[in-house]
């Protein structure tokens, strides 16, 4: 199978997939409870919410590890066990892709901040790395770093994947919209610093998932892409910004108005397109059904 890059350099535009929490809480899994031992616990739970997308017709399908950083999982005293929990994730989300799509293995961040002093760049390096060479051996072909706002973190995240897997590297950060009008994340870092940095760190793909609806990561796009002209990029929206209604949280678009979007992301330069939370196997197929038009 081709590496995510070659396929881009050839011209294809890539469909990702969308939520998994969402998916996890539907089928039992309990406020406080550790998403990330269900691989162990619920697999084939897990391996269902691959398939829901496989045949939703992404490309890629990501890994229920979003918090397996020995860092998270310390939470539910399930550090020692974060090498088994990320292989699982990984080797769940192969058996779902198959051998002619993408296995994204999804890194979060740790939740630790170097300014108060709780962690250093190589706790971080060692979390990180331990994370990705056990995605890598359940069969991941590209570590998604994703969901970052720190320069620092992020950085650290990309360097130990780097040095320690032959896997891609993705890496995205999540931003809002300030009240001047720019993109920043919560720790002050625009799509220009974020992509500046990245490349330097030699990151392979980059780009934005969460925070956001599929308006919103149009302009995030075109400000990464004026700040690069060639990286790849991908897109992880929301299903729109979060409503409260009736006591639930609502995400209000729908696979049709994500799907509208999909033109306008294109001449702003994406080349992978999925969704994020509120997103479903119905937003995917109406994206990638948009691209076949």
């Amino acid at each position: 199978m081709k590496s995510i890059v070659q396929s881009i350099r050839e011209g294809r535009i890539l469909i990702s997939d969308g939520a998994w929490g969402t998916f996890l809480h539907q089928k039992g899994l309990k406020p406080g409870e550790c998403p990330e031992s269900w691989n162990l616990t619920h697999r084939q739970d897990v391996l269902d919410i691959a398939k829901s997308y496989v045949e939703a017709g992404s490309d890629m399908i990501e890994t229920n590890s979003f918090g397996g950083s020995r860092m998270k999982l310390a939470h539910y005293k399930l550090e020692h066990q974060a090498g088994e929990i990320n292989r699982a994730a990984a080797a769940i989300s192969r058996e779902a892709a198959g051998g002619d799509r993408h296995v994204l293995g999804s890194i979060g961040p740790t939740g630790k901040f170097l300014m108060t002093g709780e962690v250093t760049e190589e706790d971080w390096a060692d979390a990180f790395r331990e994370q990705a060479v056990a995605l890598e051996r359940g069969g991941a072909d590209a570590a998604c770093i994703e969901t970052m706002s720190a320069l620092e973190e992020a950085l650290a995240a990309v360097r130990a994947v780097k040095e320690s897997t032959g896997l891609e590297v993705i890496c995205t950060f999540t931003f809002e919209k300030t009240v001047g009008g720019t993109f920043k994340t919560m720790m002050g870092v625009s799509p220009t610093d974020m992509t500046k940095a990245l490349v330097d760190a030699g990151a392979d793909i980059i780009g934005s998932n969460c925070g956001n609806g599929m308006a919103q990561m149009v302009e995030i796009v075109r400000e990464i892409r004026s700040a690069h002209p060639t990286i790849p990029i991908l897109v992880h929206a929301n299903a729109g910004k979060p409503v409260l209604k009736d006591g639930k949280t609502v995400f209000p678009e729908t696979p049709e108005d994500m799907a509208r979007l999909v033109p306008d992301l294109l001449r702003a330069g994406v080349h992978i397109i999925g969704g994020c939370c509120g997103t479903t196997p119905n937003h995917i197929r109406a994206m990638r059904d948009a691209l076949l038009k």
